[in-house]
């Protein structure tokens, strides 16, 4: 299990600070205009999109009426700890807005549903390069080489002393579109035999006949953090952006969703002699 990290501290300090305020009966409006923020501050703060120093914790925690010094200066260090350097710092200027890979970092398991993409954790170098030469073609050699070093380094949780559990569901079509070529395409498919051997590694496919699902329109990711009750989020992507649902109970409904999908899909050895199956029919 990935020790607790500065993303999952700040969402921690986020809900934190969120209850405090609720209790005192403030909106996240009023807050701002106390303290004469941006409108929006507050609630990135909340949903952990932006950090916090200790000191506008402090402040918060007072106008919110809160006395007990104990529990102010935890928070205030869990501020100063959200805000620690980690591997993918470095990575940020290519990284999506809302820090999916440092969510995904620190998490227990990850459910992955894949209506058109094979998942970023399961690609090869070769197939990365080949989306991303026409996902973005105005992008430098450089900058190709840094996106595929951050996915190649994010996949090395699978098999970390501590691995991710990963649960994925793709649908059919994803093993059946030639990416990057017949060789491209006949090396993927046999990284997903090699990667369905780790023990934390769950790939199933949902064939064509299984009719329709509650999660057509997208992707979706369901992250699940270590021992973080209430901070689980789920990741939707899509043509018109991106979007974290967060809500425990909206989280819920989308596990069940996943169970039900997975219930839908291929067996474990199903997908595996499919995906066989399916790299013989590729022509060298």
């Amino acid at each position: 299990m990935a020790a607790e990290g500065p993303t999952v501290q700040r969402r921690r300090l986020g809900l934190e600070l969120k209850k405090s305020r609720e209790r005192a009966g403030m909106t996240q409006e009023q807050v701002s205009a106390h303290f004469e923020w941006h409108s929006a501050k507050v609630t990135r703060i909340e949903t952990a999109r932006v950090s916090v120093t200790a000191r506008d914790v402090k402040d918060m925690l007072r106008l919110y009426g809160v006395e007990d010094q104990d529990y102010i200066e935890a928070m205030m260090a869990l501020a100063r700890r959200s805000k620690q350097r980690t591997w993918w710092t470095d990575y940020k200027d290519i990284m999506r807005p809302g820090n999916f890979v440092g969510l995904e970092a620190e998490a227990a398991a990850v459910r992955v549903w894949e209506p058109i993409l094979l998942p970023g954790l399961l690609q090869t170098e070769a197939y990365m390069r080949a989306l991303m030469a026409v996902g973005r073609p105005s992008d430098l050699p450089e900058e190709i080489a840094r996106r595929v070093e951050l996915r190649i380094a994010r996949q090395a949780r699978l098999t970390a002393e501590d691995p991710l559990y990963l649960s994925a569901i793709v649908d059919e079509s994803t093993l059946r579109r030639v990416v990057g070529g017949p060789k491209v395409m006949r090396e993927q498919l046999a990284h997903l035999h090699d990667a369905m051997q780790l023990p934390n590694v769950n790939l199933q496919v949902l064939p064509f006949d299984a009719g329709e699902h509650a999660v057509m329109g997208g992707p979706a990711v369901l992250v699940e953090l270590p021992e973080a009750s209430g901070l689980d989020v789920v990741f939707f992507e899509g043509v018109a952006g991106e979007y974290y649902e967060e809500q425990p109970a909206e989280v819920a409904y989308y596990r069940r969703v996943f169970e039900r999908l997975s219930a839908s899909a291929l067996s474990r050895n199903a997908t595996a002699d499919l995906i066989a199956g399916v790299r013989d029919e590729i022509k060298k």
